[in-house]
C-alpha cells in the first residue's frame, strides 16, 4: 500500500496534466490559437500521463501495477519533453508539419477525426508559434512535462522504498 505523499504526487500529476489540456482547449476555442500537429500530440501525451497516474492511484494495493503505471507516467513525460523540444527547435521552423512524426501519429490514431475539437490539427507549427507572457507556449509545455517527470519519478522512488505489508 502506498503512502499519502505518493497519492498526493499522483493526484498532482493527473490534475496538472488534465489542466494543461484544459488550458490548451481554452486557448484554442476562446483565444483563436489553432493547434499544430505537435501541439495536439502533446495533448495526447498529457492525457496518457493523467490516465497512467489515475490507474496508479486506483491500483495502489497492487504494487507492481502501481509502479508500472507510475513508470509509464514518467516515460510519457520524457516523450512530452521530446515533443515540446522538437516543436520548438525544429517543427516551428518548417513551413508544414505534414508527414512529421506527430502528424502521422495523429492521423493514424484516428483521434483527429474522432474528436476534432480536442485533437484536430488546424495550423502548421510555424503558424501556431505563440508567446505567453514572453515565453513560447511549447516551452511552458516542456517545463510542465519536466515537472511531471520529476514528480512521477519521486513517486516511483517512494513506491519502491515503501516496505511490503504482510497480511496474516
Amino acid at each position: 500500500m502506498t503512502s499519502a505523499p505518493t497519492d498526493r504526487q499522483l493526484v498532482f500529476v493527473a490534475f496538472a496534466s488534465l489542466l494543461a489540456v484544459g488550458i490548451a482547449l481554452v486557448s484554442q476555442h476562446f483565444y483563436d490559437m489553432p493547434p499544430c500537429a505537435y501541439c495536439v500530440f502533446q495533448r495526447v501525451v498529457y492525457v496518457g500521463i493523467a490516465f497512467s497516474a489515475i490507474l496508479a492511484l486506483l491500483l495502489r494495493r497492487v504494487r507492481p501495477a502501481q509502479m508500472g503505471f507510475t513508470l509509464l507516467a514518467f516515460l510519457l513525460s520524457l516523450v512530452g519533453i521530446w515533443a515540446a523540444w522538437y516543436q520548438h527547435s525544429v517543427a516551428q521552423h518548417l513551413l508544414s508539419c505534414d508527414m512529421t512524426f506527430a502528424d502521422r501519429f495523429m492521423t493514424k490514431s484516428g483521434l483527429d477525426e474522432a474528436l476534432p475539437n480536442v485533437f484536430g490539427i488546424f495550423a502548421s507549427c510555424m503558424d501556431a508559434a505563440v508567446d505567453v507572457f514572453g515565453v513560447k507556449y511549447e516551452i511552458w509545455s516542456l517545463a510542465l512535462f519536466a515537472i511531471l517527470g520529476v514528480v512521477s519519478l519521486m513517486a516511483l522512488i517512494r513506491q519502491s522504498r515503501t516496505p511490503k505489508r504482510r497480511y496474516a
